[in-house]
Parts: C-alpha cells; sequence; structure tokens
C-alpha cells in the first residue's frame, strides 16, 4: 500500500497528522536535515571569519548571503537530494558534506574552501547541536503556548467559580468542602510551576571533535585556543556550552527536558481523571455539538471524550519520555549508537504530549457547571460540620470534642435539624455557638473563594 495518513504505523502520521503540523518543522527527519545545515553553514562561516586561519579568507557579502539563503530557502527537494546521497554513503551528515560542495560548486569563494566544510567536526558536533536547537524551538514556539493555553483556560475557569461551594471528597468519601474554582486553581498553581521548569532547563552543545579534545582541531592549529572558539560558537546558537564531554554530549539536559514534561504530563492526567469524575457525578455538564454521536447503541450519551483522549496521549507521552530520559544518558564508553535512533523519537514523545494539551484544552472549553447539581449533594452531607463543631469546642475546653462528633456522625444520615440539636446543648460561647448554627456546608469553604481568585496575579 502506497504511503498515506490512512496506511500510516503511527497515528501521529495518521489520524492525527493535521495536528502534528506545528511539529513538523522541529522533529521531523527534514528538519533534523535542515539544522544539520544550518550548523554546518554556520561553522565554515565562523572558520571563514576567524583570523588565526589563514588558510581560507573571510567571505564576500555576496557568498555569505548565498549562504544565508541556502539555510533559509532550505526545501524538502534539498533534504530529498541529501537523502539520496545517503544511500551511497550509508552515513546522513556525510551526505550532507558531498551535497554542500556540490550545492555552491559555482561559487569560487567556496570552492576554494571547500575541504573547510565539516573541519575538524565529527558527526556528534553537527547532531548534538540540532537536537538542542529543534528542542528549544519547538519548547518556545510549539508545547509552551499548548500549556500556556491550558493552563489560561484553568484560570479562567478557577476564577468563574471561585465561589461555587462543592462537597470535597476524600477516600471517595464525603469530606470538608471546597469550590469548584479552588480545585482548578491547584491545578494551575501545580502546572506553573512545572511549567517554569520546562522553560528553565537550559539546553547543552559540545563542538568538540571525535572524543572530546580538539585532538583534530589542534593537529591543524595548535596555536588556536579551540575551547574558547567553540564555546563561542555554541552559545552564538542558543545553547549552553558543554566543555568535558566524549564523542557525544551526554545529554544530561534533553533527560531533564523529557521529565519536565513526564511531570507536567502527569498532573494533567490527575486533572483528566478528576474533571472525569466531576462530569460523571454532575457537577459539570458538556456543550453539545451538532452531530456529534456518544455511542453506537445509546443514543442520550455525552462521553467526556476529550479528557479520555488527552489522559490516554499523556499516559503514551511519558512511557516514551521515560524511556528518553533514563536511556540517553548512557552512552558506552566513548560512544555508542544507541542514542541515534533513541533521539529520533523526541518528536513522538512530545507529539503525544501535545495531543495531551490540545484534548484537554478542547475538553475544558465545553465545560458548564451545574451549580444545582452541586449544591443538592452539599445538602445530604451535613456531617461535614462535625469538623468545624468539634473543632469549636477543643478551642473552648469542652472535653472528648472529637470521640462526641465520631459517635454522633460516623457512618450515620445527619441532617440540619439533628446538627442543629447537638449544637444548642454545647455550653458554648454565645458568639461561638451563634456563629456554629449560622454554618451551613455550602458555606463552610473556608478561604476556598479567596484562594481561587487569587491563582494567576502577579503576588501569587
Amino acid at each position: 500500500m502506497p504511503p498515506s495518513t490512512l496506511t500510516a504505523l503511527s497515528p501521529l502520521d495518521g489520524r492525527y497528522s493535521t495536528r502534528m503540523d506545528a511539529l513538523r518543522p522541529y522533529f521531523s527527519e527534514y528538519a533534523l536535515i535542515h539544522y544539520r545545515t544550518r550548523i554546518e553553514i554556520e561553522w565554515l562561516k565562523t572558520l571563514a571569519a576567524h583570523p588565526g586561519i589563514t588558510e581560507i579568507s573571510p567571505f564576500s557579502q555576496d557568498t555569505l548571503a548565498q549562504l544565508d539563503q541556502l539555510v533559509n530557502q532550505f526545501s524538502e527537494s534539498d533534504a530529498a537530494q541529501i537523502k539520496a546521497i545517503e544511500v551511497r554513503t550509508n552515513h546522513d551528515v556525510k551526505a550532507l558534506e558531498y551535497w554542500l560542495r556540490e550545492k555552491l560548486s559555482d561559487n569560487a569563494e567556496i570552492v576554494a574552501a571547500a575541504e573547510f566544510i565539516h573541519f575538524g567536526c565529527t558527526s556528534e558536533d553537527i547532531n548534538n547541536l540540532s537536537h538542542g536547537l529543534m528542542l528549544a524551538g519547538a519548547r518556545n514556539a510549539v508545547l509552551l503556548p499548548a500549556l500556556d493555553a491550558v493552563i489560561a483556560r484553568l484560570t479562567a475557569l478557577a476564577h468563574d467559580l471561585a465561589a461555587v461551594p462543592m462537597l470535597s471528597r476524600t477516600h471517595g468519601q464525603t469530606a470538608t468542602p471546597t469550590t469548584l474554582g479552588k480545585e482548578m486553581a491547584n491545578s494551575v498553581a501545580r502546572l506553573q510551576r512545572q511549567r517554569r521548569a520546562i522553560a528553565g532547563v537550559s539546553l547543552l552543545g559540545k563542538f568538540n571533535g571525535a572524543v572530546g579534545n580538539y585532538n583534530a582541531h589542534l593537529s591543524a592549529y595548535p596555536d588556536l585556543d579551540w575551547p574558547r572558539l567553540a564555546q563561542a560558537f555554541v552559545e552564538s546558537q542558543g545553547l549552553e556550552f558543554n566543555p568535558y564531554t566524549t564523542q557525544i554530549e551526554p545529554h544530561d539536559t534533553i533527560a531533564e527536558l523529557m521529565q519536565a514534561f513526564s511531570r507536567i504530563n502527569t498532573i494533567l492526567i490527575d486533572l483528566d481523571r478528576d474533571i472525569w469524575g466531576y462530569i460523571s457525578l454532575g457537577y459539570f455538564k458538556q456543550k453539545l455539538k451538532a452531530g456529534e454521536v456518544g455511542s453506537s447503541t445509546m443514543p442520550h450519551k455525552v462521553n467526556p471524550i476529550d479528557f479520555e483522549n488527552s489522559e490516554g496521549n499523556l499516559g503514551l507521552a511519558n512511557a516514551i519520555l521515560g524511556h528518553l530520559a533514563e536511556k540517553l544518558p548512557i552512552s558506552r564508553w566513548q560512544r555508542d549508537l544507541t542514542d541515534s535512533t533513541v533521539l529520533r523519537n523526541m518528536g513522538v514523545g512530545l507529539g503525544h504530549s501535545l495531543l495531551g494539551y490540545d484534548a484537554c484544552l478542547k475538553g475544558l472549553g465545553k465545560l458548564e457547571a451545574d451549580p444545582v447539581r452541586i449544591r443538592s449533594d452539599l445538602e445530604q452531607a451535613w456531617e461535614v460540620l462535625a469538623e468545624p463543631i468539634q473543632t469549636v469546642m477543643r478551642k473552648t475546653g469542652l472535653v472528648n470534642a472529637y470521640d462526641r462528633l465520631k459517635e454522633l456522625t460516623r457512618g450515620k444520615t445527619i441532617d440540619q435539624q439533628l446538627m442543629r440539636e447537638f449544637i444548642g446543648e454545647l455550653s458554648l460561647p454565645a458568639a461561638d455557638k451563634q456563629r456554629l448554627l449560622a454554618l451551613q456546608p455550602a458555606t463552610y469553604t473556608g478561604l476556598a473563594e479567596i484562594l481561587a481568585r487569587n491563582i494567576g496575579s502577579p503576588d501569587q
């Protein structure tokens, strides 16, 4: 069968292909070849501009423009030509070097400097910077904006629902009330922290030759300060320089980034499951979309499919990201090739992450709280007021407060009348007694509303 979205082995390139368009410029094979081309050309320009390398003359403005154009207008056709050369070389980076020589063969300046294309480099000098730039670009241009959209929607829900009282459930049982908005705010706070962690990962890069010691560089130019030149070059690409490596940059910061994404994915799985439960309880309704079907046999169904889709994709993402984080920092002696094939799957793990973020956001956009249904649960849970009553009793010195409330309420059906009678018989100061008598499950929410409204504020 010819390749198509219907015959693709991966749903990322099949069912979900259009939803992956934003990541293709960063994690496709075309993208990897494009980034490699950028690094090779920038290194050639750096060498040509260095006063200590007299065998190559500084390039003219026309040549510099031609080199920049090759990067800026790099096409799928260009990548295909490089892949065709790879069939002969059986080496992807060497194929790029040969293609550059051919592509620039009409420029006399480049022809004179042709031996300085890929000069002093091992393939991993090119690859590690390419992977770092791919990750940095996707993180900043695609993944963080997707997360920000989820955080913004949750923040809006936290504010809108800040005052909607809700029965909590600890261990699945009725517990101290909260507000629906406060529960959204809890997730916002967790996501904001991990978002900062993702943004804060400084990706490392190396450019120090076959085993990290500038051996070949010094054999040609023993008087050049190669570490200083390499550091300047790596930093010019927007990456942090790593001076101590083997043939490969050890990928520790890639592992950090994968783990940071995995943590945020785990928080969203937790959110997906909680909202799924709230929908099941009727606390949230879902906006209907004309033409949608919830079940092939039960016409009434409106299923929480967006949150289920999000949970499934985030779980799959974490399985892949977890392997990347565990495997990539490990390499036998000065280098083995096991990282190469694994690195090609960064876009798979992050692609499923993006699907999870988008599905969660879609689900959040359909939610409508049902305050009537939420309040009905509260009105049947007067036992939750045992906590404030025994707490006030303790404050005023009444003995065995906890045990007296436990005997009254544990495993029993409690109503407002029974609670009021119990409070009325207590020897409490008048102000305390009046405050307890006025208390209802729906008003026993502590600072939940204030906390929910404060989420997202500058001084949060």
